[in-house]
């Protein structure tokens, strides 16, 4: 009895010491136990998620990978694993496992080593919220108090969710749904019990036990979580073995990017940050739908890179990157490590030259395989002298290529060619010109060179694409199509140049009284200067400033009228659109909504619409609307959707008689808390506009009685083959800047090319014999530098749409007009032409017959300084 008394005394001696422990433990690390309430509002990291307008995924930032998911989402057999290795008494204790503990201090005391652990989910989920890893008995004990906290205040399922959707598994993996994507490319619910049972696994040492960094122990990992699987009973025999035949196939896969569109990308992402900060632009699961249409987001990009290659390519071959072998051919082993070295870019890939015959050459790419560079993939590689000057044209592979040299080659989806880093900077992009919506963007050749957007950020030389502007301003003061200029040079110097400056046209010839339609197809320079004139300078910039163009860029000398100010494409590309939506200066804009991780709409666009609103008689809830919004004009006109929709009859509705059609409200311009964009210039003048800028691309005249012209953009009727596109070309100085803008009633596109130093000439080239007969040669040039990427893309972003015939609006009349002088003519001859005019403007008087020698409107165009 003594040593009992003596045995129980101690035991309940202990028992009230290890209260007492525990209760001054408790109170010692209250004041830093956080507040576990705050777990049933717990906000996820979730990165930033930016799609196009058609749901493709463009980019995704944020340091954790994440991808939350309800519980019941989750495959049971992946809970079960996660419970079976980590605590298989989860569903039965109270956040903290006693049998375990002491099992794990039985382990400890007996052989002096933590093998095992005692950590239960609720304990792991404290930790990963609450604490750090810190491997201390203050932490330990924290954890402890938490999970009870923990228990008290959340059901197990919501334990388990929040623990499968916050556990680090590796590979910036954190939860489930992302680890599934991260090592399998595949939502959860598709893996295959091996598949669980390697995830289950990671918890342990997700750093260095994942399938990346060591297969061997992530396999092992792997086995110990399908025994442990099978030792509960959560799956059979026939499971277990099957399972553990399986080989491990986990390989890495990055964000499942569907479209690479990283200019776009950074805009929007650069937005988010700027507007929230970055710590919840990343981590807040934002989705922003940006503006950008994939489809022709890749035209444009397409349009763009074989654009450069063009480019590149017809200016000569600037030689190896380096050398890699001269005498001893190393193993291959050794050359493939040496190409790794070098990232591959853009369609570029580093490749060893293996072997050289008469007309072929064998590479090596870093992949180890061997490609055979045929004739047509060698033969473009004249040598490179200046950007001016190209070596003759070569004869054989042999006057290329070197046995032991990196080249670059590409793939041109025919065959392997032979291939260099361009050094000509390119952007492109294109807006919906009723709305200002931009519908593709290009910043550059790449992005992974460059990350500079020049869309946004270059300021550039406009050259000719000035010219419609200037012109506008003249049909406003008074000119119309007919109107003739002098094509004579300019004698008289513009003082305000400081120096004797006198244009001239390129080439160096003068044709006398012109029409304005013709000078501005075919860029006649000193037309434009003597048009700018007639306005007055004054009027002249303002007139661009209506357009979108700071003032502060633009030149106050008569310089401005070929083009010397400098702008973005973004702003050329949102004045354009000015001339296809009727006259209406809309606001571009590239984010359509925003998104939190839950799917409500934080931010909706409310993009200007290129109309002008005509409220319902008797509604004064209209009325006072339309009377609030200061960017209304007081002029009806037709939307231009209505325009385009009318058939070419040759007479147009009038807008008062289509605003009356609609029932009720505001009429199809948009609805109450519309936003309307000011109407710049009238419909008539801006319909004139346009169908001049037709010409520059279907020129004029009748070839088969000599008096036929090209515009500059010629090339464009024969490549993109539609009559509803209208253009105009542009080059600077010296071909430093060249430019290609134009349109059709539903796409305004600008593309820009020339080098980021503006100091670099965009040069010419001489006839290549190894070329094909249809290849640009001499001067570039808007037409033939910046044009072919227009084309292609117009091309083939309108492909399958029907050509929407042009129907004049309401005031526009059409008169047959003499060539010649522009006068009325009784002819209905190759020697004159139906020509628009605002009503009131039309010539009164008749051309005096004469006869047809000496015609001025025999094309003698050529690439010239402001083409």
């Amino acid at each position: 009895m003594k040593w009992f008394k003596r045995l129980t005394i101690a035991f309940f001696s202990l028992a009230l010491l290890g209260i007492i422990a525990i209760t001054a433990a408790y109170y010692y690390v209250l004041p830093d136990l956080p507040d576990v309430n705050t777990l049933k509002t717990v906000k996820l990291q979730i990165p930033l998620r930016i799609y196009t307008s058609d749901g493709k995924l463009i980019s995704q930032f944020g340091e954790k990978r994440r991808i939350p998911l309800e519980l019941q989402d989750i495959p049971k057999p992946l809970l079960q694993a996660f419970i079976a290795t980590e605590d298989n008494r989860f569903y039965e204790h109270q956040g903290i496992d006693p049998i375990g503990l002491v099992r794990a201090a039985l382990v400890m005391i007996t052989t002096g080593k933590k093998k095992q652990g005692a950590s239960t989910i609720t304990m792991q989920v404290a930790r990963n919220f609450f604490l750090t890893r810190d491997k201390t008995l203050i932490r330990k004990i924290k954890e402890i108090f938490i999970s009870i906290h923990i228990e008290q205040l959340l059901t197990k399922d919501e334990i388990l969710t929040l623990y499968v959707n916050r556990i680090y598994l590796g590979q910036r993996a954190y939860g489930v749904g992302a680890a599934a994507q991260v090592y399998y490319g595949k939502d959860v619910a598709d893996l295959t019990l091996p598949e669980m049972a390697m995830i289950a696994g990671l918890p342990k040492a997700p750093s260095t036990m994942n399938p990346i960094t060591s297969r061997s122990r992530a396999l092992s990992r792997r086995n110990v979580v399908l025994m442990r699987m099978h030792d509960v009973g959560y799956i059979n025999d026939t499971e277990y073995t099957d399972a553990l035949k399986q080989p491990l196939t986990a390989t890495y896969h990055g964000a499942e990017i569907d479209l690479y569109a990283p200019y776009m990308a950074e805009m929007a992402r650069d937005y988010l940050v700027s507007k929230l900060g970055e710590e919840e632009a990343y981590t807040g699961g934002y989705d922003i739908y940006t503006t950008i249409d994939s489809t022709l987001q890749l035209d444009a990009q397409q349009a763009l890179r074989d654009n450069v290659y063009a480019y590149d390519q017809r200016h000569g071959y600037r030689g190896r990157t380096k050398v890699l072998w001269t005498d001893l051919t190393p193993s291959i082993d050794e050359i493939t490590e040496k190409l790794k070295k070098t990232t591959s870019f853009q369609g570029l890939q580093p490749a060893a030259v293996m072997a050289v015959t008469e007309q072929t050459a064998t590479v090596l790419t870093a992949k180890g395989e061997s490609l055979t560079l045929p004739w047509d993939g060698l033969k473009w590689a004249r040598r490179f002298i200046t950007h001016k000057k190209q070596g003759p044209s070569p004869k054989a592979a042999t006057d290329v290529l070197v046995i032991g040299e990196q080249v670059w080659i590409r793939n041109n989806s025919t065959i392997w060619q032979l291939s260099q880093v361009p050094l000509v900077s390119s952007a492109i992009v294109s807006i919906e010109p009723h709305d200002g919506a931009i519908k593709a963007l290009v910043g550059g050749f790449s992005f992974f060179r460059s990350q500079y957007n020049r869309v946004t950020q270059a300021k550039r030389q406009l050259g000719s694409n000035i010219k419609p502007f200037i012109y506008t301003a003249a049909l406003e003061k008074g000119y119309t199509l007919a109107t003739l200029i002098n094509n004579a040079p300019i004698n008289q110097p513009d003082t305000r140049q400081g120096i004797a400056w006198r244009p001239k046209n390129s080439p160096d010839v003068y044709g006398g009284p012109t029409r304005l339609r013709l000078g501005l197809a075919q860029s006649i320079n000193v037309m434009s200067v003597r048009t700018m004139r007639y306005s007055g300078l004054n009027a002249s910039i303002k007139e661009l400033t209506k357009f979108g163009f700071d003032p502060a860029d633009l030149p106050r000398n008569e310089s401005l009228a070929l083009g010397s100010a400098s702008v973005t494409p973004l702003q050329v590309v949102t004045a354009f659109s000015t001339f296809a939506n009727g006259g209406y200066l809309v606001e571009p804009f590239y984010i359509q909504r925003i998104e939190t991780a839950t799917g409500d709409v934080i931010e909706q666009a409310n993009p200007t619409l290129a109309c002008t609103p005509t409220p319902v008689e008797n509604d004064p809830v209209n009325s006072d609307n339309l009377s609030s919004n200061n960017q209304l004009v007081q002029n009806n006109t037709m939307t231009n959707n209505e325009v385009l929709t009318t058939p070419n009859s040759g007479t147009s509705t009038a807008p008062q008689d289509q605003h009356n059609k609609n029932a009720a409200g505001i009429n199809q311009c948009g609805g109450i808390d519309a936003r309307f964009a000011p109407q710049i210039i009238s419909h008539q003048t801006a319909f004139l506009i346009s169908d001049a800028l037709k010409s520059v691309i279907w020129g004029g005249g009748n070839w088969s009685k000599g008096t036929g012209w090209n515009g500059t953009a010629w090339r464009a009727s024969r490549d993109v083959k539609r009559h509803d596109i209208s253009g105009k070309t542009g080059t600077t100085n010296e071909s430093r800047d060249t430019w290609f803008s134009g349109f059709n009633p539903t796409l305004a596109t600008t593309v820009w090319v020339g080098f980021d130093d503006h100091a670099q000439e965009l040069g010419r080239t001489s006839w290549d014999n190894n070329g094909p007969k249809s290849q640009i040669f001499q001067a570039e040039s808007g037409a033939k530098t910046a044009g072919p990427a227009w084309n292609e893309f117009m091309k083939n972003a309108l492909a399958g749409t029907p050509e929407i015939p042009a129907s004049p609006p309401a005031g526009i009349i059409s008169v047959r007009i003499d060539l010649a002088s522009g006068k009325l003519s009784h002819k209905t001859d190759y020697t004159s032409r139906f020509e628009y005019f605002v009503a009131g403007t039309e010539p009164t008087e008749y051309a005096t017959e004469t006869n047809d020698e000496g015609n001025i409107f025999i094309d003698n165009s050529a690439d010239d300084l402001f083409q």
